[in-house]
């Protein structure tokens, strides 16, 4: 019996404090899906997440994706920005929305349709100050509805807190 209490209490050594013989570690949580979306898209985009400051804001003919490097000195993030949104609008004016779907992990919501109706849809890019931003315009209804789900969904994706609502100018 003398033996079996010092086996007991030996093995009892073994387990770590706090932890009782039935317990084990809390695995590691998975990353979030917004996690993941920062991740792809600091790949895709060239530019990080933590260091800028995106926008999507709706308007009654479409809308605007606006970022900003936080830092106006950051002239590298700055001109990563703009080689980024220059890229897009000519990507999303030939119906190509390959790169939302690979930060996003998902087709956007509208992608598909301004797709379909990219010749309907105006894509105007501009430099901004500290980025870039680009205008998307458009005067088909369908298309519009469709602009607007898309920017609502970066909006929520990306935890931007902007409007869902349509703002005037």
């Amino acid at each position: 019996m003398r033996n079996a209490r010092s086996l007991l209490s030996a093995t009892l050594c073994l387990i770590p404090v706090g932890l009782t013989a039935r317990q084990s570690p809390a695995p590691a949580q998975p990353p979030s899906h917004h996690d993941g979306v920062t991740s792809r898209g600091d790949r895709a985009m060239g530019f990080s997440h933590e260091t800028t400051t995106h926008h999507f804001r709706l308007y009654e003919t479409g809308g605007v994706i606006d970022v900003s490097a936080n830092d106006p000195k950051d002239s590298a993030t700055r001109d990563e920005i703009r080689m980024h949104l220059a890229h897009i609008v000519k990507r999303f004016a030939a119906g190509d929305f390959d790169v939302p779907m690979l930060i996003h992990d998902t087709t956007p919501p509208g992608a598909a349709t301004m797709a379909k109706l990219r010749g309907q849809i105006r894509y105007r890019y501009h430099d901004t100050g500290s980025g870039a931003k680009i205008q998307i315009s458009t005067a088909n209804s369908e298309a519009l509805r469709a602009i607007y789900a898309f920017l609502r969904f970066q909006i929520s994706d990306h935890h931007t807190g902007d409007p869902t609502e349509i703002q005037a100018r």
